[in-house]
């Protein structure tokens, strides 16, 4: 067998172990190892690929175990003759299609269209750029892996093996709700009971699961303008009736927009994407308001604890004594936001319907990711990572504040609540989807902020610039080089 065929990479992300078994069993399904071929001994493969022994025979005792490879006494390892059971040998006795066959209408078909909406786009490959001011991802150098691991670690024993191996149906790790109350919520001044807590596949799932429930075809709901994209994306799926309400420095405001809406979307604590912190007398205003039109309140509470004046400020839900306000909260930015995540706090009522609703989606999130963050969150790792982020976090933020004063003064306030972005507004002449392209091409990713707003035309000069992903060292290099490609644009 050529030993082409046999390399590993050491800078890889994956083990040893791993990527010996990945490449024996692309050997084996593309042929390259036919049926019976006999497996380089452990001794040879070892030497070949500079591993331990130990390491090559663990690989090959697994791919044994999975039917990959069979064992004979004093012989060695051979590639199993059933290796091709149900995949490749049936696949190919699969008839060819015809082509004489019509296809399906699907567009004719499809009652909804979500692909046709505008989204926010970024690049796949942001981690390659040198200036990354993306919004909405962790930096995986703050993150205690070593615990992380230890919580994994420990959520594969005995003790916690119902969270992998049962079907909970609709019910969500105890543990983990009983964290979420005492170790989070409290924090927001909101006191729920176990059954007005739901987890979620982060805060995406528990709109959408709300929008699902409460809207019809004709519920007028009301979104801030600039505001959350996806929430009017999920909105428009339900209903024609999507009021746009402004926000000022103190939040969205009580206009005329607001006016005959059932339904309210709100991030009081920091406004996506301006962010600005709904003022207290203003929090007092919006309840009045739903109180007196029996109206209800969503409250996306994103990016709570990164505040870096003062205490957080309590949530819209901790004022609510009408049971007006519907909360929905996310670990993504303080975990990892491939976790996903979230929760909803709601009356039990509501929470008893969104769980009915969830079991027909997808039963429950993974009980086995539920229980690595219980333990996670009881063990005070949680509490010890937030900590750690809110330092470098806001040395980020000073650091970006400085350097926008320096090369575009005047064009973004510093935010006083604190958050991980900055909203900038540049010249009316400044058309930030260009601009996002060229700095693109320099090795800068930003992001335009037209997509947030109702009628994107008229608001092509704002731009958004997150700093959760990228070096403290490299911002105010970054923000230089895109000071210089606004130069060139200039008009005159």
């Amino acid at each position: 067998m050529r030993n082409s065929l046999f390399h590993v990479e050491r800078m890889e992300m994956t083990t040893l172990q791993t990527q010996i078994r990945e490449m024996l069993v692309s050997a084996m399904l593309s042929g390259q190892l036919p049926v019976g071929a006999p497996i380089p001994s452990t001794r040879a493969m070892a030497k070949r690929l500079k591993v331990s022994r130990n390491t090559v025979m663990l690989a090959y005792q697994a791919l044994a175990s999975d039917g990959y490879l069979v064992a004979r006494e004093r012989s060695g390892f051979y590639v199993s003759p059933d290796i091709h059971d149900g995949t490749v040998a049936e696949m190919a006795a699969l008839p060819e299609a015809t082509g004489d066959r019509p296809e399906p209408d699907w567009h004719g078909r499809f009652r909804v269209q979500p692909s046709s909406q505008t989204n926010v786009e970024k690049p796949d490959n942001w981690h390659d750029y040198p200036y990354p001011f993306i919004y909405g991802q962790a930096d995986a150098a703050l993150f205690p892996i070593a615990a992380w691991r230890d919580c994994m670690r420990q959520s594969m024993g005995r003790k916690w093996l119902e969270a992998w191996t049962n079907d909970h149906f609709a019910e969500d790790d105890r543990i983990l709700i009983e964290q979420i109350r005492q170790r989070i919520l409290t924090r927001r001044g909101i006191l729920a009971g176990p059954d007005e807590v739901l987890i979620t596949l982060g805060a995406q799932n528990a709109l959408y699961l709300l929008s699902s429930l409460l809207v019809k075809r004709d519920t007028t709901v009301a979104i801030e303008d600039p505001g959350y994209r996806d929430i009017r994306n999920i909105f428009q799926l339900r209903t024609d009736h999507i009021r746009n309400v402004p926000v000022d420095s103190e939040g969205i405001t009580l206009s005329d927009e607001l006016k005959g809406s059932e339904l309210v979307f709100v991030t009081p604590s920091h406004q996506y994407p301006t962010n600005v912190t709904m003022s207290l007398e203003r929090r007092k205003a919006l309840l009045e308001w739903a109180n007196e039109n029996n109206g209800l309140i969503i409250e996306d509470d994103y990016e709570f604890e990164t505040n870096y004046e003062g205490e957080p400020t309590p949530a819209l839900k901790s004022l609510d004594q009408g049971q007006r306000v519907l909360y929905v909260g996310s670990l993504s930015k303080s975990l990892m936001p491939g976790l996903r995540m979230g929760f909803m706090v709601a009356p039990a009522a509501l929470i008893r319907e969104a769980r009915a609703l969830r079991r027909l989606m997808l039963r429950h999130p993974p009980g086995n990711n539920q229980g690595v963050v219980a333990l996670f969150l009881a063990l005070g790792h949680h509490d010890t990572l937030i900590g750690r982020l809110h330092r470098s976090y806001r040395d980020r933020w000073i650091t970006m504040g400085k350097a926008l004063d320096a090369h575009f003064p005047g064009w973004a306030e510093t935010p006083g609540f604190g958050g991980t972005s900055y909203w900038v507004k540049g010249p009316k002449w400044l058309d930030c989807n260009e601009l996002a392209s060229r700095a693109l091409e320099e090795g800068i990713v930003i992001e335009p902020g037209d997509i947030y707003f109702s009628d994107p035309e008229n608001h092509r000069n704002y731009f958004r610039l997150g700093f959760s992903s990228i070096a403290e060292e490299r911002i105010e290099p970054g923000i230089e080089r895109l000071a210089g490609i606004v130069r060139t644009m200039a008009p005159g």
